[in-house]
């Protein structure tokens, strides 16, 4: 949402592929009244699988979706672009985007992300093939992608906006950073610019959060967590362990790998709802949205169902039931089997195994527990870092290398360019490595109070708070404004 471990391990395809992880925007009702009897084709683009080898005459299919509702002849086109998951024609249905298309009398685009939903460039997803996936090469479809069809449908004098959230808001940001002569402007919302090995600041962000809701929830939280650990220690706990969490299979904990990986698993609920608290997601098919930070903290404050630790496991049920799960798969060889399975109809390659891999050279983003100001406890560091060698043999060096090589290729929190407008929520946890104070009037910031991922983006609601409707509208006039230049 995931970004994906933008999403934690647990719930990232219940949370993230049932949906299809395209951020797109909403507001108006009749938008969606007008559209949402529309069909909308799957549509394919011929795609080089290698830009930046003159050599490798290759291509691919690249799937992508239009919507003619509302273009009006001289107005501008917009491109959604994807993300870290499947493609979901929803977005072509709902949404602010929409509207904003509505006013302006604007074409829509959306191109599926490379190696993700159904655009396969090659014929599994081995490390080796692995090596086309990457924010650069995204980029560089975006922007064949727009030159041609630019060049066939006589839209080359049109202005093209890019639109995006998460890892895809960053890509908008950066497609207008890299090819300002294709992209006349972009909106990156919850955009996490900056690349970082290890992002503690997530869990320091998801306490905060928590924190908003009831003081005592986080520290509940911890106190849970801290216990859970300490039986960890004790063999003679697991088939308790097991039985309080309804695992799938006896725990077995016989390295610190699996200790972690059942630790982060817990944890990632707590993590997941924090970052999609009360988004209205419901549209595009997603299950729990009812699950909020309100009702984590009430059944962590509720102390007839025994000692936080009793509490915690708990939330683990509500979860289960609530995406009628039988019993919580907490194993990490399990993991680790799925996620170096390299077939395209593996369990993990509806998007993880991708993700993670551009983790691994690209990004980072570790939410590591490696802060004292956070509720969990025992997935640090090492332990995220260890998978890019388990899964792609990728060492510790080179990650890192990797990290300061994109920060130095992007430009982190300096972005040299101009008409990119950063929405973030102060609930999300990425807001920590976005952009959330006005660079110049022309790269602008709109935070948001009390809003968690992507907020923005999604159909507008009556209980919609205020200030969410206000950045809308806000971001609604940039575009206006912008568009007259």
């Amino acid at each position: 949402m995931s970004l994906f471990p933008f999403l934690s391990v647990l719930w990232i395809s219940l949370l993230t592929f049932g949906e299809g992880y395209y951020k797109s925007f909403g507001r108006f009702n009749h938008v969606q009244d007008v559209t949402h009897r529309a069909a909308f084709d799957e549509l394919w683009f011929t795609q080089k699988l290698d830009h930046f080898n003159g050599a490798d005459r290759r291509v691919w299919k690249q799937r992508y979706f239009l919507n003619e509702a509302f273009y009006k002849p001289g107005g501008p086109v917009f491109l959604m672009i994807g993300g870290e998951g499947p493609a979901n024609p929803a977005w072509m249905q709902y949404g602010t985007w929409l509207s904003y298309a509505e006013k302006l009398g604007a074409l829509c685009f959306m191109l599926e992300h490379r190696f993700y939903g159904k655009s396969h460039p090659t014929a599994d997803l081995s490390t080796d093939n692995l090596r086309f996936l990457s924010s650069r090469q995204a980029l560089a479809d975006l922007a064949h992608f727009r030159t041609v069809i630019a060049e066939d449908r006589g839209l080359s004098n049109r202005k093209w906006v890019a639109f995006g959230g998460s890892y895809p808001g960053s890509l908008a940001a950066w497609f207008r950073l890299k090819y300002p002569h294709l992209v006349h402007a972009s909106v990156a919302t919850s955009a996490p610019v900056h690349a970082t090995v290890n992002f503690p600041e997530y869990l320091e962000v998801v306490w905060r959060s928590l924190a908003s809701e009831n003081a005592e929830c986080p520290l509940l939280v911890k106190k849970a967590s801290d216990t859970l650990l300490e039986r960890l220690k004790d063999p003679k706990t697991y088939d308790n362990l097991t039985k309080d969490f309804n695992l799938c299979s006896k725990l077995q904990i016989q390295t610190e790998m699996d200790s972690a990986y059942f630790l982060e698993t817990l944890a990632g609920t707590f993590m997941d709802v924090v970052q999609y608290n009360e988004d209205n997601r419901g549209f595009e098919g997603a299950t729990g949205t009812n699950i909020t930070i309100k009702v984590l903290c009430s059944v962590m404050g509720d102390a007839s169902l025994g000692e936080p630790y009793a509490r915690y496991a708990a939330v683990a049920h509500l979860m289960m039931d609530t995406f009628s799960m039988k019993c919580l798969d907490a194993s990490f060889s399990t993991y680790l089997r799925d996620m170096t399975n390299t077939s395209w109809e593996g369990p993990a390659a509806g998007g993880e195994r991708q993700w993670v891999y551009q983790t691994c050279t690209e990004f980072g983003f570790y939410q590591s527990t490696d802060s004292p100001n956070q509720p969990f406890t025992g997935f640090p560091l090492v332990y995220h870092v260890k998978q890019c060698a388990d899964f792609y043999n990728v060492s510790a060096e080179q990650l890192a290398m990797a990290v300061v090589q994109t920060n130095e290729y992007y430009g982190s929190y300096d972005i040299g360019s101009s008409r990119i407008v950063f929405p973030n929520g102060s609930i999300d946890p990425w807001h920590a490595l976005g952009i959330t104070l006005d660079i110049t009037p022309d790269l602008p910031a709109v935070f948001i109070n009390g809003t968690a991922h992507c907020a923005n983006m999604y159909p507008a609601r009556s209980e919609d708070l205020p200030q969410l409707a206000l950045a809308r509208d806000h971001i609604f006039l940039l575009l206006q404004q912008w568009l007259k230049q």
